[in-house]
């Protein structure tokens, strides 16, 4: 009897023992979880930022460097494609230099690489294959080249609404069907900072936003709309669509309030007839009609400060961007045909020196110094008064895209 007690007693030992050593274990893995795979997001992104490490570069929940070579040699490391941001511009008549100048810019300055859609004139398309088959060497783009086409019911007026060729903008997310996300901006566009930062405003669309574009005067004053529009318009100066930043898969999903009819309308089946009944009253064209459809659906337009469309008339009669005077010009816009008159010098010699600038590194860092002597020869109007602007971010895209090592671009 006294062995039986004693068994039992060294089974009964034996079962606590192995409880013991179970919960143990419970109680440590979460503790290891939170060194591994199961830390928290927000704890992850402030480790990876303590570290200096990008998120392109160590993708969410990736461990740390140590972790990541220690496993090397077990796991290949999957590569995640680069995001490609896709620029598109509309070139008739004699705008080809002005294209390529912007495209220039394009590159120039942009880290992530670039798709870029062209539509053009069919007596266009030789000279823009040329030159941008001798950039081929820089490897940073590709490029589709596209006619110009309209519906073919109202074909004609549509190509000669406002300028030739313009309203193509309108048409856009219903073309490139397969992009997701586009960039549109007129041919006399030069981005003075990097293509990046503006497709980053994409991010900060809320769930209803469907396009970016800047309001079209700062001082209503001296806003065209508000004086003289005979149609609705956006907000209380109406917004400029130079630089038109654009999600096509909710355009091409939105149904779209309007005042022609009770029932919502998709974007290929609004523009039509918004022409048909605005034609007669419209001015600046496809731009008129952008306007009207947001009038009608502000809730999805994002609206983003002058400097990133920045036109003769933020200084023809004094300056009036107060982003640009504190940060300098981020996108420069020369509407009205600056760049090739002697009206407004300092949007000249910004344009004149890129056109003139080559890839090589070394001209892109000697651009500065001749150029800031230009514009101080235009200090006899009232853009030149400010010249500083215009060189700002120009000088800081260049030397963080060329000056700093890689790892800190």
């Amino acid at each position: 009897m006294r062995r039986y007690l004693r068994l039992v007693l060294l089974c009964l030992g034996c079962g606590l023992c192995s409880l013991l050593y179970a919960f143990s274990q419970l109680a440590v893995s979460p503790e290891e979880g939170a060194g591994g795979r199961g830390v928290k997001p927000q704890a992850a992104a402030a480790s990876s930022l303590a570290r200096g490490v990008r998120g392109a570069a160590g993708g969410p929940g990736s461990a740390g460097p140590a972790a990541r070579l220690g496993r090397s040699h077990r796991y290949s490391l999957k590569i995640q494609p680069v995001e490609k941001m896709h620029l598109a511009v509309v070139a008739c008549g004699e705008r080809l230099g002005e294209t390529v100048t912007m495209l220039k810019s394009a590159v120039i300055f942009s880290i992530k690489p670039l798709q870029f859609h062209v539509f053009a004139e069919e007596q266009l398309h030789d000279s823009f294959r040329d030159i941008l088959d001798s950039w081929s060497f820089l490897q940073t783009f590709n490029y589709t080249l596209y006619p110009i086409t309209f519906p073919s019911e109202n074909a004609v007026e549509w190509k000669k609404l406002f300028k030739p060729c313009a309203s193509q903008r309108l048409f856009l997310p219903l073309i490139l069907k397969d992009v997701d996300s586009l960039l549109y901006v007129d041919t006399d566009i030069l981005f003075l900072r990097p293509v990046d930062d503006i497709w980053s405003l994409l991010k900060r669309f809320n769930s209803t936003q469907i396009a970016a574009m800047a309001p079209e005067h700062e001082e209503p004053r001296i806003g065209w709309y508000n004086r003289f529009a005979r149609h609705p318009y956006y907000g209380k100066t109406g917004v400029n669509s130079g630089v038109m930043l654009m999600n096509m898969t909710r355009m091409r999903r939105k149904y779209f309030k309007n005042d022609m009819t009770t029932v919502r309308l998709r974007w290929g089946d609004i523009l039509r007839p918004l022409l048909k009944k605005y034609k007669l009253n419209i001015t600046w064209g496809d731009q008129d009609l952008l306007n009207i459809v947001f009038f009608h659906n502000p809730e999805s337009l994002f609206v983003f400060p002058c400097h990133w469309n920045y036109r003769p008339d933020h200084c023809i009669y004094g300056s009036n961007c107060q982003e640009a005077e504190e940060e300098g010009i981020f996108i420069l816009h020369g509407n009205r045909g600056v760049y090739h008159d002697d009206k407004q010098p300092a949007f000249r010699a910004v344009y004149e020196a890129l056109r003139n600038c080559s890839f090589e590194v070394d001209k892109v860092r000697s651009l500065l110094k001749p150029l800031e002597l230009e514009l101080q020869k235009t200090v006899h109007t009232y853009c030149g008064k400010i010249y500083k602007i215009f060189i700002k971010q120009l000088m800081k895209s260049i030397r963080d895209r060329y000056d700093k090592p890689p790892s800190e671009r």
